[in-house]
């Protein structure tokens, strides 16, 4: 009987217990759902977690949203956005092939002092992709990018700076006006 009359009152208590929770609004919210992520980053908040889900984005064909997330990232600073910006604009994803906007953001990066930035930067001014910046920037940048640690780079440079041994043929196609 007394635990009748408990539930009882539970469930007359359950409306005014509802609405005392609507005061302090929503009390357990998305945080990590892609659609949070995406919203995140349309309101400018790019935390780490937020430039980060880019990826997951990228990489589940969700072309769209990782451009939102990491246009955002890259707009406050993140270099590594930046970095796969030039991917998505490399690879036509989630819009049209755009060699132009692609090294434009490896620029970026590698200006703001991003490893990976000037490597790809470096190795676009090589391969004249977007940009007819001399090679002998590019092997600057190459340079730099080893400097700061980047294996790769001192790869390229032991290669003497022949981009085909760091990326084999399978892209050539893209960088036909340097032949």
């Amino acid at each position: 009987m007394i635990a009748r009359t408990a539930f009882a009152l539970t469930l007359l208590a359950a409306p005014a217990l509802a609405q005392d929770f609507d005061r302090y609004g929503t009390t357990n919210p998305d945080e990590l759902t892609h659609q949070r992520m995406v919203e995140n980053a349309e309101n400018g908040q790019t935390d780490m977690m937020t430039c980060a889900s880019g990826y997951l984005m990228t990489k589940s064909g969700d072309h769209d949203a990782a451009r939102t997330i990491f246009g955002a990232c890259a707009d406050a600073g993140y270099t590594r956005a930046m970095t796969w910006m030039s991917y998505l604009e490399d690879n036509g994803f989630g819009g049209d092939y755009n060699p132009d906007a692609s090294t434009d953001w490896n620029r970026q990066a590698a200006e703001a002092g991003d490893p990976m930035g000037m490597y790809n930067y470096g190795l676009d001014i090589l391969r004249q992709h977007g940009t007819s910046a001399e090679a002998a920037e590019g092997r600057e940048w190459i340079d730099r990018a080893a400097e700061a640690g980047l294996d790769r780079a001192a790869m390229l440079q032991g290669a003497d700076y022949d981009w085909n041994a760091v990326t084999p043929d399978a892209d050539n196609w893209r960088y036909a006006p340097a032949f």
